[in-house]
């Protein structure tokens, strides 16, 4: 796991947790990354100052974001779930056939979430079908 310092065009700093640099670049290129507090998707890679060595014992390092931030970032990608869960229909396990019968106008379009694999998706992104992957669980309970 790789974390990396963004910040979106709008100047809004976030961190973000990645597979590995290769995941970053992947999504990036994909466009998949969003700003979690104002939803832009021009994101890039903020400066970063590395970490060398361990902070000595007592003398633990403050968090770099402001918690206040943090909050707000929580609190925009629950506004953005609870959205979305009002708003679209849920088609569950069946995103993946959902999406390709809308793209290929075998269905009226209209909003929907569900759950892909990582190789349903790749999938889709191939054939040209519009989708973007939420940064959250749209499960209520979490």
């Amino acid at each position: 796991m790789i974390k990396y310092d963004l910040e979106c065009g709008k100047g809004h700093g976030f961190e973000a947790w990645f597979k590995n640099s290769g995941s970053y670049d992947e999504q990036s290129a994909a466009g998949t990354l969003a700003c979690p507090l104002c939803g832009s998707g021009d994101v890039k890679k903020a400066l970063m100052a590395p970490r060398i060595g361990k902070a000595a014992k007592g003398n633990a390092e403050k968090p770099s974001a402001n918690r206040a931030d943090s909050k707000e970032a929580l609190q925009a990608l629950r506004k953005m779930r609870d959205y979305v869960i009002a708003n679209f229909d849920d088609v569950g396990e069946r995103f993946p056939e959902e999406a390709r019968r809308i793209h290929y106008g075998e269905t009226e379009a209209h909003n929907i979430y569900g759950k892909a694999s990582d190789e349903e998706a790749e999938a889709l992104k191939e054939e040209g079908v519009a989708f973007q992957r939420l940064p959250f669980s749209v499960q209520k309970e979490n």
